[in-house]
């Protein structure tokens, strides 16, 4: 493998939990000036219209056999509709950024335990991968703490961020073991496609209507152009390649880089709290990234 390969396969680790972290951003940019499933519509159509402009371009080969599209269907509409939709329905109804962060950063303790209770294809998770995973929910709690505040919560919103959670984790789970390695390109296309078909007669029905001010199309373009096409895909990537609990102990990290983006960004706070949070999830998923031989005692 050549050196530029490499050192690319190394860095997609690192660069899929930065654009990850922008999503909170974007959706604090873009929710006050439209509904979320509307919103979620026109990015599923438009980044469905990049993808194709892109497998024509390149002349990507596309999934073979019906069951591989049924079952890139299914996880784009756990991964995609459902994840996305519950998490910008919870933050347009009032549910704070970290407070999503921390409901859905519970995704790699279920995965865990659903790995270790099925222990398939030598994925069972071992007792330092489980001080890892204890770790980075404790770093995430800490970052996400003082965040909570009250009246944020409703019974609406959480059940969507649980919504949303659950979603992630099955669509990841079933990703990982149905999807058959294919061109992420044509794959994205297909999960994105199977998205849009079920939010486009939703955001029809809903209240609400879309304000285009420029945070709007910023919000959109960063939506479609860095979240789908870059996020969505180094996801994809990443749990093709890897083991899913390893996978998704990288949104452990999500939390307190958004806590970081919005310090620079926004300018809210990031005091010793955000930074021991930090260090802890920093090093839960060093534990629970190590390798197979040396993680389980």
């Amino acid at each position: 493998m050549s050196g530029p390969t490499t050192r690319w396969l190394a860095a997609m680790p690192a660069l899929f939990v930065l654009i990850w972290s922008t999503g909170f951003v974007v959706a604090r940019l873009g929710m006050p000036h439209a509904p979320p499933i509307g919103f979620l519509a026109v990015r599923f159509a438009l980044s469905v219209l990049c993808f194709g402009v892109w497998i024509a371009l390149v002349r990507a080969p596309w999934p073979r056999g019906r069951m591989q599209w049924l079952h890139l269907a299914v996880t784009g509409l756990l991964m995609q509709a459902g994840y996305l939709g519950g998490v910008w329905s919870a933050v347009k109804a009032g549910i704070g950024a970290g407070t999503v962060a921390l409901i859905v950063g519970l995704q790699p303790v279920l995965t865990a335990i659903w790995i270790d209770a099925a222990a398939r294809a030598g994925e069972r998770v071992g007792r330092w991968q489980w001080l890892g995973l204890l770790l980075g929910f404790g770093g995430l709690a800490i970052v996400v703490s003082d965040r909570l505040q009250g009246g944020e919560l409703s019974v609406f919103n959480v059940g969507m961020a649980l919504f949303a959670l659950g979603s992630i984790t099955i669509g990841t789970l079933y990703q990982k073991r149905h999807v058959a390695p294919c061109d992420v390109r044509t794959a994205s296309f297909v999960q994105l496609a199977a998205a849009f078909a079920v939010t486009a007669p939703l955001a029809l029905v809903e209240s609400g209507a879309v304000e285009w001010t420029g945070e709007l199309f910023v919000a959109m373009a960063w939506s479609v152009l860095v979240l789908t096409l870059g996020g969505s895909s180094l996801l994809y990537l990443l749990i093709q390649r890897g083991a899913a609990t390893q996978v998704t102990s990288l949104l452990y990290l999500v939390p307190p880089c958004t806590a970081v983006m919005g310090w620079l960004l926004f300018r809210e706070s990031l005091g010793v709290n955000v930074l021991l949070g930090l260090a802890l999830t920093a090093a839960g998923v060093a534990l629970i990234v190590r390798p197979p031989s040396r993680a389980t005692p």
